[in-house]
């Protein structure tokens, strides 16, 4: 481990030169600080201000910490905060926040970014999510822990996707995508609860069955979503998953995804 001869660490920078491996033609920009076991790998770039959580690796041209992609931010010195035991695959790119928003983009632990992924600025991602091959999601977006979201799928800015919830390639999500559910299409919708996650996740079975009885409540009963969450809260709202999935469509801002046709759907 060490830092290559060919490597540009600007003396601003923050890190362990005992504990940090930084490959060559690497770029480590002022204000960027790396935790112990941090790899970049050849032509990788951080700039800051950046915090990279310890034992995270940054593949080849990978970008952090640049600037917002938003014409309204006025250049000042906003942040990129990433967790531990996080992979940044080739072309990967997460931006600093924006002047105009939290000025803060907050990524969680042991998340895996791949290929040409992208995180815009303000954005939340929490831990263990995958983002596949060119995956985007737009400013001030949030992906809640455990998220799978498929290659080329896209998030509309201010847009969420709830804990556990998982986006086919390819999808377009403009709405909210709700915890445990599975999206697809564009404009995604709904196609079911994404049981297999939830299996592999050890959810408990009685939970299982709470979450697929709400489903059927509030999106196979063809009833308006307001009078059906509160339907769904009198019967299930003691079960913590459900009420987890009741908050988080309570809490919509942009709406959430409708379900697809009753000959459409999956699960």
């Amino acid at each position: 481990m060490g830092i290559h001869p060919t490597a540009v660490v600007d003396p601003g920078a923050e890190l362990d030169s005992h504990e940090v491996d930084i490959g060559p033609f690497a770029v480590v920009g002022a204000g960027v600080r790396l935790a112990s076991g941090v790899t970049l790998h050849a032509h990788a770039v951080v700039t800051g201000p950046t915090d990279v959580g310890e034992r995270t690796t940054v593949f080849p041209h990978a970008v952090l910490g640049g600037p917002p992609q938003d014409l309204k931010h006025d250049g000042s010195a906003t942040r990129l905060v990433i967790g531990a035991d996080n992979v940044f695959r080739e072309f990967a790119t997460a931006h600093r926040g924006s002047s105009a928003g939290r000025g803060i983009t907050t990524i969680g632990d042991r998340n895996y970014f791949m290929c040409s992924s992208h995180v815009a600025h303000d954005c939340v991602v929490g831990s263990d999510c995958s983002f596949a091959n060119s995956v985007a999601i737009g400013g001030h977006s949030e992906v809640g822990d455990r998220a799978i979201l498929g290659g080329l799928a896209g998030v509309h800015q201010f847009t969420r996707v709830g804990r556990m919830a998982m986006v086919a390639a390819g999808s377009i999500c403009t709405q909210d995508v709700p915890p445990f559910t599975l999206a697809q299409g564009d404009r995604a919708r709904l196609f079911g609860l994404n049981i297999i996650g939830l299996k592999r996740a050890g959810s408990d079975p009685a939970e299982l069955r709470a979450l697929q009885e709400a489903w059927k409540l509030l999106f196979g009963a063809g009833l308006p979503l307001a009078s059906s969450v509160g339907r769904v809260r009198e019967s299930l709202g003691s079960v913590s998953v459900v009420e987890e999935l009741l908050t988080f469509i309570g809490a919509s801002q942009r709406g959430v995804c409708q379900a697809a046709a009753p000959e459409g759907r999956t699960g």
